[in-house]
């Protein structure tokens, strides 16, 4: 590989890992504006909100039915719209009884686990130890300082989502492109709506509520689903992974920043734990890849 392909690499990686680390900034701050509206319309209107809006614009801006979905692709897609939909719902069951550092914190540990699982280097037992210590301390055990048990279940919910979501995703980007975000989302709201009706009511429709839910929307789906489809097509998973790696560092700082929530030193440990633990992950396998490559 020649040093002008190595430069160009370096530069792709480091413009894809800034998008992603840009779109996880921008779904946390969604998501931080969103609690706001949980008193009037409940964590599941604001999932469908997010997600219906979504799925509005989306199709709007990439008209996706120009080009027909082939018949290989279908499941995937349902699957990759459906873990978006579920996703979303599970988020913010997870945020409304949890700081946002905490629950992204357990959420990451979904696409960590596929990396880990898929692995048979011995240092990844030392990232995989870092994940479950993490996981451990943030466990509801002493229940002077625990953390809702309902609130912990649900951030693990949506890990395992998020792994069904980065399986699926990868299945669909190359095939299908940005389209893939419109159909998805649009499968995401159809599972949503239901769930934000009941719950909401008459009130889902009010003009103040729609006008914050579109900035959720935007804010928290249109640009980090965009932009991660596009990354995921074109950068390594070690990539990927070590720029999502800093997502629960910024759920921390938007919830602090946005919403006041204070950690424990104990949870932010834990936190520190998760984010060591994917970052570490990553980087080992980029360097196993360039040794592979150098001993070619």
């Amino acid at each position: 590989m020649t040093t002008a392909s190595h430069a160009m690499d370096r530069q792709a990686a480091v413009l894809g890992g800034g998008a992603i680390l840009f779109s996880q900034a921008s779904l946390n701050l969604g998501a931080a504006l969103g609690k706001h509206l949980f008193p009037v319309v409940g964590a599941e209107g604001v999932a469908a909100l997010r997600v219906g809006l979504a799925a509005v614009l989306l199709l709007a801006i990439l008209r996706p039915w120009r080009s027909p979905v082939g018949r290989g692709h279908v499941g995937s897609l349902l699957l990759y719209g459906t873990t978006m939909g579920m996703m979303s719902l599970f988020i913010y069951q997870a945020i409304a009884r949890i700081p946002i550092g905490v629950a992204t914190a357990i959420e990451v540990t979904g696409p960590l686990s596929i990396v880990l699982l898929n692995s048979r280097r011995p240092l990844d037992f030392l990232w995989l130890g870092a994940a479950v210590l993490g996981l451990a301390l943030l466990l509801p055990l002493d229940t002077s300082k625990a953390l809702d048990p309902l609130g912990v279940a649900f951030a693990c919910g949506a890990a395992t989502c998020w792994a069904l979501y980065v399986v699926s995703a990868r299945k669909v980007s190359g095939p299908l492109g940005n389209r893939a975000v419109a159909w998805g989302m649009l499968v995401a709201a159809l599972i949503a709506l239901p769930f934000g009706a009941a719950r909401a009511g008459a009130s889902l429709f009010e003009p103040r509520i729609v006008a914050t839910g579109l900035v959720v929307a935007v804010l928290s789906s249109v640009m980090p689903y965009l932009i991660e489809i596009v990354a995921m097509n074109r950068l390594t998973a070690s990539v990927v992974g070590l720029s999502l790696g800093a997502a629960p560092a910024a759920g921390a700082l938007v919830g602090f920043l946005v919403l006041g929530e204070r950690l424990l030193p104990i949870q932010g440990v834990a936190i520190l734990c998760i984010i060591g633990a994917s970052v570490g992950c990553a980087l080992a396998s980029s360097w196993s890849r360039q040794t592979d490559i150098d001993a070619r």
